[in-house]
């Protein structure tokens, strides 16, 4: 064995915010080791966020040229290569690489290809990729391993060999038939790719609506797209059983509240949720606290129960977006620094990337209701922005919560065309405590889409006299 290997500072995964904190901290001249296992840079440039966003483009392309005709260009027969689809997003990938690898080198942090176990609270045993294996004490360390795609336990659902979100984005065919097991952002996303780049799809969700998370106007209006893409949606569907292998030919079994019901595909992916990367890394040995699902127990501060290891990022169970990691960085850099920042009452916005998208920020209605708070609301359809009269882009609404005390923003959500860039005017408004009547009362450009902002908010009710 070689012989013990001392950093300042010693990271657990290079996903976003662990290879933000690591580039930071070389460049301040720490000594600071990043150990990865398989995507530099993490799971989002490699397999997920960018990739799938990237495919995402593509299939809306597709969509544009199938719809031409009716903004009066004149089309001949087309067809979707999804080699070519898959080329450009790993030619994406591949430059992104390259610019990690150069961050790595300019910032002095050393990366280190291999798998990462505690074996003492300061110490990590390596095995490397390339063979062979070294042993790093760190004097901080930085937990940042991610989560992976949750395969549920049902009867030959394994055997099936599903695809997850990584294996559906290197499909160079689109599938005949693909089953899309979860109703939630990533398999809606992908549903609706497939389904523009060709393949006939069918949702199956055990909720009662999609996205469980969303009010249910959200998810009706959501359920109301995707059908009108050609796209079977089932909810309150349960899957019982699988035979065969996805690929070739599979049959799904699910229950409905109708009876059973048996859906003949080609190809199974799977989206029902996220279990955290914790299990087998030693956190026992180094008695690092995690909670009953696996997830690394942390304050607001990010620190563990240990005080010199840190958590950030999904493993640490912070919200599920490359955003929030980077707010961890923020924070875990600050407080290395003598600060006292918390992730406590932050503001974490999240857009799903279907077509019209849907964009979220702070307090959603059905949370207002279970905490039995009062709040003003106020919708608008987004045939009424003016915008949708050049662009025919009718599906969708826009919603406002307010509280009834004052005139702040509490939660905004939109269904529509570039939703998630209108939702950062709210939430600029929402960060600063503006009145909504500073928006309302704004003079915003036209045609936007922010422009429908206006009318919005000047349907809030008034506040109760007295």
């Amino acid at each position: 064995m070689d012989q013990t290997e001392s950093f300042d500072v010693v990271i657990l995964g290079s996903g976003q915010g662990g290879k933000l904190l690591a580039w930071h901290l070389a460049s301040l001249g720490k000594r600071v080791a990043v150990v990865e296992r398989q995507w530099i840079g993490g799971s989002c440039p490699a397999v997920a966020c960018l990739p799938s966003k990237n495919e995402v483009w593509s299939a809306h392309v597709a969509a544009t040229v199938r719809h031409a005709g009716h903004f009066g260009t004149v089309t001949g027969p087309f067809s979707v290569d999804m080699a070519k689809v898959l080329a450009r997003k790993q030619g994406m990938i591949d430059r992104d690489l390259a610019a990690h690898r150069a961050a790595y080198e300019a910032s002095g942090a050393e990366l280190i290809m291999g798998t990462g176990s505690f074996i003492s609270s300061d110490t990590l045993e390596v095995t490397l990729n390339e063979g062979g294996s070294r042993r790093l004490r760190g004097e901080k360390i930085v937990i940042n391993v991610g989560t992976h795609a949750l395969i549920p336990d049902v009867p030959g659902l394994r055997a099936a060999i599903p695809l997850t979100h990584i294996e559906a984005l290197e499909l160079d065919r689109a599938p005949e038939h693909l089953i899309v097991l979860g109703g939630g952002y990533t398999g809606i996303e992908m549903a609706q790719a497939f389904r523009r780049f060709g393949s006939r799809v069918t949702i199956v969700e055990q909720g009662t609506q999609l996205l469980a998370h969303e009010d249910l106007d959200v998810a009706e209006e959501v359920l109301n797209i995707l059908r009108t893409d050609g796209i079977e949606v089932l909810v309150g569907a349960r899957l019982t059983c699988i035979e065969g292998r996805s690929g070739v030919k599979i049959q799904a079994y699910v229950q409905l509240s109708s009876g059973p019901r048996m859906l003949e595909g080609t190809d199974i992916l799977v989206s029902v949720g996220r279990v955290p990367n914790t299990a087998g890394i030693g956190l026992e040995a180094a008695r690092i606290a995690v909670d009953d699902r696996g997830y690394v127990q942390v304050d607001g501060a990010l620190k563990t129960n240990l005080p010199n290891i840190w958590a950030i990022g999904e493993a640490a169970g912070s919200p599920q977006f490359t955003h929030a990691s980077f707010d961890d960085f923020r924070i875990v850099r600050d407080n290395l620094a003598g600060g006292n920042r918390r992730t406590d009452g932050r503001l974490v916005p999240n857009v799903v990337f279907i077509e019209p998208q849907v964009a979220h920020v702070g307090l959603r209605e059905r949370d207002a209701q279970r905490e039995g708070r009062k709040v003003r609301m106020a919708t608008l359809p987004l045939a009424r922005v003016m915008r949708t009269m050049a662009t025919d882009q009718v599906a969708g609404f826009m919603k406002v919560l307010v509280g009834t005390d004052d005139d702040r923003i509490l939660g905004f959500t939109m269904v529509g065309p570039e939703a998630g860039e209108v939702m950062a005017v709210v939430q600029t408004a929402m960060i600063a405590g503006l009145p909504y009547t500073s928006l309302r009362d704004a003079v915003l450009a036209h045609l936007t889409f922010a422009e429908g902002l206006a009318p919005l908010l000047a349907r809030v009710p008034p506040r109760a006299a007295g």
